[in-house]
C-alpha cells in the first residue's frame, strides 16, 4: 500500500477533529459509551475522507510521457541505386 500524501493526512485529521467536536456538541452525550461511539464514527469518517482524496499523478521516471508526433519514415531507395561492393 502506498504512503498517504500530506493532503490525505491533513484532510483525514481535520475531518476527525471537526466531526468529533460537532457530534459531541450536537449529541450532548456525557457517557463513556457515547463518547466512544462518536469517536469511532469520527475515525471511520476521517479514514473515508483520507482515502477518497484524489492522489496526484506521479511524476518522474515512471510518469507517462507526452505523446510524440508520429514520424512518417522516408521511402528507402531501391537496391539498384546503391550497389553493394563485395
Amino acid at each position: 500500500m502506498p504512503r498517504p500524501t500530506a493532503a490525505q493526512l491533513a484532510y483525514g485529521s481535520a475531518t476527525v477533529i471537526v466531526s468529533t467536536i460537532a457530534m459531541l456538541l450536537l449529541s450532548q452525550t456525557s457517557t463513556g459509551f457515547g463518547v466512544g461511539v462518536i469517536s469511532a464514527a469520527a475515525l471511520a469518517l476521517g479514514l473515508l475522507v483520507a482515502l477518497t482524496v484524489p492522489v496526484p499523478k506521479r511524476r518522474g521516471r515512471h510518469a507517462a510521457r507526452p505523446a510524440v508526433a508520429a514520424r512518417v519514415p522516408e521511402p528507402r531507395a531501391a537496391a539498384s541505386e546503391h550497389p553493394v561492393h563485395h
